[in-house]
């Protein structure tokens, strides 16, 4: 009786319509488990910053994928996820999934409190420990780089084992609904090393044009994001990452993916082929 119930009890993705949030929601609705879409268009809304909402869009939860906006190096992200966590399993979730950062203090910070939360209710906690994804060269800040034919950003040779979202999301939806994942550290990376310059190659060549990549300052690159728009609460988190994480600290690979999969994890050339291939980057770039 408790199993053919237990699909029928909703699973809380926040950040439900972002990159990893949507994979897993897609995921999760097609295997027939029930979902609840985190976000501010939802009924009933989350947003993090209204704390007054979080206990609606919690009520009846059995399990909580916490992937927090804008990152977890704001500073405020750390007092809120842990009323979250809170506030989840005193509601009954049995279950946290934290989507996290690699070699980020704050982040890892947040990996902390999530984990001692859910130890302090008797319930499970998986932590996904994320590369860059590859993802934000077409569904973030890169996209109209890649379109307009030039990417300039304000990093150098220091490489990065990009990860694929359909990976992350693939994890987070076994840890979400399968034993044999609680109070599992994962450590996401794909398979190789990229400097961005590499990256931004791998898509030129997937698409078959030029595409220049340029090295700015983290100051140049914040003013030209700031010209297109550049949400503000974005441009401190992205000088934190290009200044202190992409330092060099995350140049190396982990088994994440195989760990929780059994399976290696995609390549990002696999990445630039599909993604060229829906159209995405030939778009006219929006005003």
């Amino acid at each position: 009786m408790t199993h053919s119930t237990e699909e029928n009890t909703p699973i809380l993705i926040t950040g439900g319509t972002g990159k990893t949030g949507r994979r897993i929601a897609e995921r999760l609705a097609a295997a027939g488990q029930a979902i609840r879409i985190g976000s501010r268009r939802n009924a009933p809304a989350f947003d993090w910053e209204d704390a007054a909402g979080w206990e609606a869009a919690l009520l009846g939860v059995r399990a909580v994928y916490i992937s927090y906006y804008p990152d977890l190096l704001a500073p405020e992200a750390l007092g809120r996820v842990e009323a979250f966590a809170r506030l989840a399993v005193a509601g009954g979730a049995q279950r946290l999934v934290l989507l996290s950062g690699r070699n980020e203090p704050a982040a890892q910070d947040a990996e902390q409190v999530v984990t001692r939360v859910a130890q302090q209710a008797g319930a499970d906690w998986t932590i996904l420990r994320c590369a860059w994804f590859a993802q934000n060269f077409s569904e973030s800040l890169l996209l109209d780089p890649v379109r307009h034919g030039e990417v300039v950003l304000p990093a150098g040779e220091v490489p990065e084992p990009f990860i694929d979202a359909d990976d992350i999301a693939d994890v987070a939806v076994a840890a979400l609904t399968q034993p044999g994942h609680a109070d599992q550290l994962y450590e996401l990376t794909g398979p190789r090393l990229l400097t961005m310059a590499q990256a931004t190659a791998e898509i030129a060549r997937a698409l078959g044009r030029e595409i220049p990549y340029r090295q700015v300052s983290v100051e140049d690159f914040l003013a030209l994001m700031g010209q297109q728009g550049l949400p503000p609460e974005l441009a401190g988190v992205l000088a934190e990452l290009f200044t202190t994480v992409l330092d060099g600290r995350s140049a190396y690979l982990c088994d994440g993916v195989q760990r929780a999969l059994g399976r290696p994890p995609r390549d990002f050339a696999d990445y630039a082929r599909a993604t060229a291939a829906t159209g995405v980057w030939n778009q006219p770039v929006m005003a």
